[in-house]
Order: C-alpha cells, then structure tokens, then sequence
C-alpha cells in the first residue's frame, strides 16, 4: 500500500493511494488507525491500518500541505559513494566499505515544502536517493535475511551545500542545513515493490531536464548488503531511515557546476514509489539576532 501524511487546516491526516485518489482520516477520528511512526514496527497493524484508510472517503488534495512519511526515526542513516559512477565523478576511490553519515530530523522537510538555498552558500546541489524504512529490530542480521526487515520505501533527496560538506573530512555540516532534506511524500510498503527494489527506476529532474537517471540494481552495496552491514554494530529500530544513495549528475560535477537556486523545481521519481518535489528559496536574511 502507499501511505501519505499531511495536514489540512492545522489537522494531521493520514491516507492511502487508492484508484489515483487520497482515502483517509484525520486523526481526530475515533477510527484513525495510528501514524506510521506508530505503526511501523507490526507488519499486521500497519497492513489493518491500510485497509481501515482505503475503506474511509476519498479526500480532495485541495488546501493539503504534506508530512514527511515519519517524523519520529531513531536514526536517519545515509550512504555515499553507493554509485560507482558516481564515486568516479566525485573524484574518489570506491570505497569497499560504505561510507556512512548522518542526518539529522531538524534538517528534514516534505514534499513541496521548499528547500532552502542557505544565504552563505551557492553550492547548493540535488541528490535523488531511495529510503528503505526498517520494520523490526535488527541487529547482527545476515544479508540473506536483511530484507525481512524492510517495512517498506520512499523517497529522499539529499540536498548538500557542497562547500561546507568538504570543509572537513567529515560531511556532517554540509549535509545538514535547516530545510535542505526532502522526504516523501509516500511510504509504499515493501511486498507492494520488487525485493530490494531492484528493477526500479530513480530520475531526478531539475526544472522539468533529467539530470540523473539509474537503476537501483545499479548501487554498489545494496539494500540487503546495508542492513547487514550497518546491524553489526547498532540495532537498527522500526522507522529507522537508510537512505542509500545517489547515481551521477550531481551539479557538482558538471562544468560548469549545476547549482540549484531559486525558482528552480527539483522533482526525483522512483517508479512505484511517486514523485518529490520541491522548489528552491533562498533563505531570508534578517539575522534571528534581530528579532
């Protein structure tokens, strides 16, 4: 099932895509089912909840603003350097190990909420990425059995403020500028998709021109690969994010550099899963000193 979050006169809603129609409650419903950072970790709630939404009304999609899918993850872990091509644009080595950073839920904003160009910076750049969502403790989890733990997958880009990501060797700063990560807008349960999500198709868009464009099978460790990997040192949690990666055409490669600014819309897709869009602002300068 595909579920989406988002509110509407101040009021949280939770639905699913069904028919090409939003069916939903509130959660001021006696019958609401829960939010997915509730019920992600019972495979059977989570799979009763959708039944219980497709059988509520259809919703109009008018005066909707969108959530993120979960609000409430433990940890939001990304991957770089996933895709070898590109690794190779980056300028780096392919790494044997995946390179692992964080993200941080302040930096996390939904689908058509705009991501912010930060005033001190102009190398502002896209990065559309696969989410796998966790759905059961795991820890110590091999390969072979790693997808068992999938609840299912969305939709991320990574927008990086390329300058301050390579400020340090570590990329903590770059990547977590206040509106700069996108999530959503639907959490699509994983017996709805291909195991892994192989076979799918990730586009990222900028104004409407493809600037990236690669299948999943494409990453070099794979989302079965990243759960067992990642569990042998930290329990992974129900609602945990691993954000996998990106394939080449970064704006930063390009010459010239393809920076977003604003006005620009930036769309990535996966087949199956939906659309994300954003578009770009620039972030107000008045000091919150003055206020």
């Amino acid at each position: 099932m595909k579920f989406v979050r988002f509110e509407r006169n101040g009021t949280a809603h939770m639905a699913v895509e069904k028919d090409g129609a939003l069916h939903g409650l509130p959660v001021t419903d006696k019958a609401f089912p829960g939010t997915l950072d509730e019920l992600v970790g019972d495979a059977a709630a989570l799979e009763a909840a959708g039944k219980t939404l497709a059988a509520a009304p259809a919703l109009s999609g008018e005066g909707i603003r969108y959530l993120p899918p979960f609000e409430r993850s433990s940890k939001i872990l990304c991957v770089g350097l996933n895709y070898s091509d590109h690794t190779e644009e980056s300028g780096y080595a392919q790494p044997e190990y995946p390179t692992i950073f964080a993200r941080f839920a302040s930096g996390v904003i939904a689908h058509e909420d705009p991501i912010v160009r930060p005033a001190i910076s102009e190398t502002l750049d896209y990065e559309g990425e696969l989410v796998a969502v966790i759905g059961k403790p795991a820890f110590k989890v091999s390969e072979e059995a790693a997808l068992d733990y999938v609840a299912g997958y969305s939709i991320f880009n990574d927008g990086s403020v390329r300058e301050f990501q390579h400020v340090t060797p570590q990329w903590t700063i770059g990547k977590n500028f206040d509106n700069t990560g996108a999530f959503g807008p639907s959490f699509v349960t994983a017996g709805d998709l291909p195991k892994g999500a192989l076979g799918l198709t990730l586009e990222t868009r900028l104004n409407g021109e493809v600037v990236q464009s690669a299948k999943i099978d494409q990453m070099v460790f794979s989302v079965a690969k990243l759960i067992s990997i990642l569990s042998q040192s930290m329990t992974l949690l129900p609602g945990d994010l691993i954000v996998t990666g990106t394939p080449s055409g970064i704006g930063a490669a390009r010459k010239p550099p393809l920076w977003m600014k604003a006005g620009d819309i930036c769309e990535v897709e996966i087949e199956g899963i939906g659309v994300l869009r954003n578009r770009i602002e620039d972030e107000a300068t008045e000091s919150a000193d003055a206020a």
